[in-house]
């Protein structure tokens, strides 16, 4: 989970008010407290926080609205509040053929590997894309982008001769009519300097880009309100996009300097894999953070994971108990392309509240490893009718796997139970007659992580 500390910090401050008996000023101020330590914690401008926490004390003075306790209405105000400290509504960039994407920052702060993922971003979603390397000061960064490029599938322009990212450009701008989207890498400094203003400003005054978003890393704490406001007053930063957001206390720092500059988050960097890249959705990310889940998220992962038609098609598989081995392999898979346990977790209502020990996930994660390599050492035949699996057989995916024989067996008993749940359910027998059969529990040694799909 991206600010684990913060979210943490939030979600034991809400469970205190969900415990209380009735809610009073005692219970108020103290919820104010909590919340400002953690604010604060987290490198959230001082400033901002007593704002922020002065908007919830007063609207926690006002009479419930129809339908909603003392205690559901002040945990409301927190949501809405703090979605409303992060922009209340999404940031939408509006692709017009061609839209020009300028990406600006200080060196370390990710603009190259955010340009490959933003790239990816709208590939995914049919746009055709071009990429423009103008950094004439970071040796490695033109071969970085030239292999993400390549990665991606997505055409890659630059001049390691030039040495002026304004005449680099004018190379190429007679062939960016043809794309729907241009994102261009410019350079960066260790620091701010009149040196880099410049250079940005020359660019920006010639390509006059739809889109100037600054990306800043979530690990510079407070600093990151200088850098956003130097940046916005040079070139007129239209949007952020935070970068190592995933595992930082300090990420507080990052989203109030956007907070102060006006300029709206417009992605956060959630890992280092190209995929762990997503829109920012301040009540999304609100809830998540709250321990509330973000179920919208989760599914738009899982689209882009397995096609709509796929889905269905493994459902009614899965319920007429026919689904085998390889179905579930493609199962992993597309899990495995939606992220970790842990992020995946994090997005269901009410997961989070569970407490699981990020230990125990790791240790699922490196099971459902271990059972993708086991099944890449089967034979088609073998995925297709598991009841082949004798020792024989087992013996030998051993040995070509490199994975224990105790870990297939584990497979195979997860794989048979989740066969027998597919059955169960056949001919429209519900969830909660199944519950009731197994006296409210899922079948001894089942992994709800195996249903994936």
């Amino acid at each position: 989970m991206v600010l684990d500390k913060l979210s943490n910090s939030l979600k034991d401050t809400l469970q205190k008010i969900a415990k209380a008996i009735f809610v009073d000023d005692t219970i108020i101020n103290e919820l104010i407290k909590d919340i400002q330590r953690a604010l604060l914690q987290s490198d959230v401008n001082v400033e901002l926080v007593f704002t922020l926490t002065n908007a919830i004390k007063q609207r926690a003075k006002e009479p419930s609205p129809p339908g909603l306790t003392k205690k559901e209405q002040l945990i409301n105000i927190v949501y809405e509040e703090l979605a409303n400290f992060l922009g209340k509504e999404p940031k939408e960039i509006k692709i017009t053929k061609p839209t020009v994407v300028m990406l600006v920052g200080l060196f370390g702060n990710g603009k190259t590997t955010t340009t490959g993922k933003l790239a990816k971003f709208y590939k995914k979603r049919g746009q055709k894309i071009a990429v423009i390397e103008t950094d004439t000061w970071r040796p490695a960064a033109y071969d970085q982008l030239q292999q993400l490029a390549g990665q991606i599938g997505v055409d890659f322009y630059g001049n390691k001769k030039s040495k002026s990212p304004t005449e680099m450009y004018k190379e190429f701008q007679p062939k960016l009519n043809e794309y729907d989207l241009v994102i261009i890498d410019t350079a960066g400094r260790d620091a701010l300097s009149s040196e880099l203003i410049k250079e940005l400003n020359d660019l920006n005054t010639l390509v006059q880009p739809n889109e100037r978003l600054l990306v800043i890393s979530a690990d510079i704490g407070q600093a990151a309100q200088k850098q956003a406001e130097t940046f916005h007053s040079t070139v007129s930063i239209t949007g952020v996009i935070i970068t190592k957001l995933d595992g930082t206390a300090r990420g507080g720092g990052a989203l109030s300097a956007c907070a102060i500059t006006k300029a709206p988050v417009a992605f956060i960097g959630v890992g280092e894999k190209l995929d762990e890249f997503e829109p920012f959705n301040p009540k999304r990310f609100v809830s998540r953070l709250l321990g509330m889940g973000d179920i919208e998220t989760l599914l738009e992962k899982a689209k882009e994971a397995v096609t709509e038609d796929k889905a269905e098609d493994l459902s009614k598989r899965f319920m007429a108990g026919k689904f085998n081995l390889l179905d579930l392999y493609d199962q992993m898979e597309a899990m495995k392309s939606m992220g970790t346990l842990s992020k995946l977790v994090d997005m269901i209502p009410g997961f989070s509240q569970l407490k699981i020990p990020k230990e125990a996930l790791a240790v699922q994660e490196e099971k459902l490893k271990k059972w993708r390599i086991a099944m890449s050492s089967m034979t088609e035949e073998e995925l297709e009718n598991p009841d082949l699996l004798g020792k024989t057989r087992i013996d030998r995916i051993t040995k070509g796997s490199g994975v224990d024989e105790k870990d297939i067996k584990e497979l195979l008993k997860q794989y048979t139970q989740a066969k027998k749940m597919g059955k169960m359910l056949q001919g429209g027998r519900n969830m909660k007659r199944m519950m009731k059969k197994f006296g409210g529990q899922l079948p001894e040694g089942f992994d709800p992580s195996m249903m994936v799909g």
